[in-house]
């Protein structure tokens, strides 16, 4: 349906989807925008995945200066989810969002290498990266991800540490010692944050340590820190 305009001092647009399929649970509605959240499948996992699409979602919508938000009357009964972003008219599109928001100017623009074996939780990486205005290179395998980094030589890598065959810790110290990357912002990407975490990572050679699921402004604080 065409987008829904309030009348409101700041002008925002709005778009709702609505469908009539397996609906969602009242307890899983204040849930289902957060990574790697499914509801209860069946064992055939007919409607299966990762949980990544909606998050991806709300993190573009996000960016733009939006929400989004989902409803459903419970399981089977369909479900309506609706989007309000700033609208894009004449000169009020100056002051719709905040500065933060949106991709980085083309001319600060960098290279940035995204490793993980787990290939959505590249993909949903890498579209953030690339939503922010940057140029994302993505690896799945340790050795794979050598090659790339002596091709392209990022300015930033941010690499999993449960990789197989070598870990992400053996992998940082090996792409320090390529030429030219020497002085790469290597980030650690793990779901473990306490101090010995942080301690490992650091003599491994990284310049920051995130925990899993990293959001856009720790991605836009590594980018900067990157930039330095």
């Amino acid at each position: 349906m065409p987008p829904a305009r309030s009348t409101d001092a700041t002008e925002i647009a709005s778009s709702q989807v609505r469908d009539d399929g397996i609906g969602i649970a009242a307890e899983m509605l204040g849930r289902i925008f957060d990574l790697f959240v499914q509801a209860p499948q069946s064992i055939d996992r007919a409607h299966g995945g990762l949980g990544l699409g909606l998050t991806i979602v709300q993190n573009l919508v996000s960016l733009h200066g939006g929400t989004i938000t989902a409803t459903s009357d419970g399981v089977g009964k369909g479900s309506t989810f609706i989007v309000r972003l700033p609208a894009a008219t004449g000169t009020s599109l100056a002051v719709a969002a905040p500065a933060s928001i949106g991709p980085a100017p083309r001319q600060t623009s960098i290279d940035i290498l995204v490793v993980d074996d787990n290939e959505d939780a590249v993909e949903l990486l890498g579209e953030m990266l690339r939503v922010l205005g940057h140029h994302p290179h993505t690896a799945t395998h340790p050795m794979q991800a050598l090659e790339l980094a002596a091709k392209i030589k990022p300015t930033l890598a941010l690499l999993d540490i449960g990789l197989p065959e070598i870990d992400g810790y053996e992998l940082a110290k090996r792409m320090r010692a390529i030429e030219g990357l020497q002085s790469v912002y290597l980030v650690a990407l793990t779901g473990y944050g306490q101090a010995s975490d942080r301690a490992k990572s650091a003599a491994s050679g990284f310049d920051a340590h995130l925990v899993k699921p990293v959001g856009i402004d720790q991605l836009r604080t590594a980018i900067d820190a990157a930039r330095r």
